[in-house]
């Protein structure tokens, strides 16, 4: 279905469900296409670009692989809202248990991390430690 497709059912189903007197006062209809893949790794890339600066700030660097990023693009989509499940995903998945790591010592300053995907979660892996952390 293409926009004016879209837009023309949309509107179809507000008239026949609300009435003319309410829909007068809606001075906008937006309708929203879902979020293609090509979006979501769009999305994914700018998200860790921010945890990455949280990271640095830190002295720690991240190297994400595709897989890992495909990952946290499948835990942080939902059909009914789109990426905004994605904040607590990337929370839940990857600073969470790598902030742990780094409290139990397996990761100091400097070291540039890897991300991966194991079984059924991410995988942290020093790949240079005390190195100079890369953007």
């Amino acid at each position: 279905m293409n926009g004016k497709e879209a837009r023309h059912c949309t509107l179809d189903g507000l008239r026949s469900t609300f009435r003319p007197e309410f829909l007068n006062r809606i001075g906008e209809v937006v309708v929203f296409h879902s979020l293609t893949q090509e979006y979501l790794k769009q999305i994914v890339n700018i998200q860790l670009n921010r945890v990455r600066k949280l990271w640095a700030d830190r002295h720690l660097g991240l190297e994400v692989t595709d897989k890992a990023k495909a990952f946290l693009a499948r835990e942080g989509w939902d059909p009914a809202y789109g990426a905004r499940p994605l904040k607590r995903a990337l929370q839940r998945e990857l600073q969470d248990p790598l902030a742990l790591k780094i409290l139990q010592g397996e990761f100091n300053e400097g070291d540039i991390i890897r991300v991966d995907v194991g079984e059924e979660a991410l995988t942290f892996t020093a790949v240079a430690q005390g190195g100079v952390v890369a953007e």
